[in-house]
């Protein structure tokens, strides 16, 4: 099973996959290279893949449009990361991608899990609560008979307020009736008013005459 592949991102056939199974494999217009992309801008013989080791190294063959790893053409021998961007001129775009098989994952993943587990030390016993301390003894007198409350304060009442506000009522009222009661004896153009009783007390105590 192949460990790399390329997709095509864009292209004339934008998702394929070429896996790269051999150690030497080119790419190219021509149907003799290992991975075929009928288009203008890629030369019949464009760039070359060689396995070192667990790596891929891929190099330009001398192209019309230059090879591209992530936007900087090529002028050397690059070694192939996982995720990098081969661009074959200016359309063509292919993404270097490392495959996984889902087994050898799986049974990784449950190694990892086994140690994992084996490495977490167990969790410490819970603290036991301490007991509660005893209430304290009450205190007994001895010849001495505790001080009683301080008896409560009656509460005000609001009486001596009532009180003050009905006499400034009735205060009021006598006088509006005075002024009330001068008016009336003043507005009598004759005077005649101020003879009649009580307005003649008055008018004598201010030195008037009445017949």
């Amino acid at each position: 099973m192949a460990q790399y592949q390329f997709v095509m991102r864009s292209g004339p056939t934008p998702g394929k996959v070429y896996p790269l199974e051999q150690a030497e494999l080119t790419i190219g217009r021509d149907t003799s290279n290992a991975i075929t992309i009928n288009d203008a801008e890629v030369s019949r013989k464009h760039a070359k893949l060689t396995l070192r080791g667990s790596e891929y190294v891929i190099e330009d063959l001398g192209s019309t449009n230059g090879t591209f790893i992530s936007g900087q053409r090529l002028s050397g021998p690059y070694t192939l990361r996982p995720g990098d961007l081969v661009s074959l001129g200016e359309n063509i775009v292919l993404m270097f991608e490392a495959v996984s098989d889902p087994n050898a994952t799986m049974i990784a993943s449950r190694k990892a899990a086994r140690a994992a587990a084996a490495a977490v030390p167990p969790p410490p016993p819970a603290p036991v609560a301490a007991p509660a301390p005893a209430p304290a003894p009450t205190p007994a007198y001895s010849g001495q008979v505790p001080a009683a409350a301080a008896p409560t304060a009656p509460a005000k009442t609001g009486s001596g307020k009532v009180v003050l506000i009905i006499v400034g009522v009735v205060v009021l009222c006598v006088i509006l009736a005075c002024v009330a009661s001068l008016l009336y004896a003043d507005a009598d153009p004759t005077g005649a008013r101020w003879c009649a009783f009580p307005f003649n007390i008055l008018t004598r105590l201010l030195g008037g005459v009445c017949p």
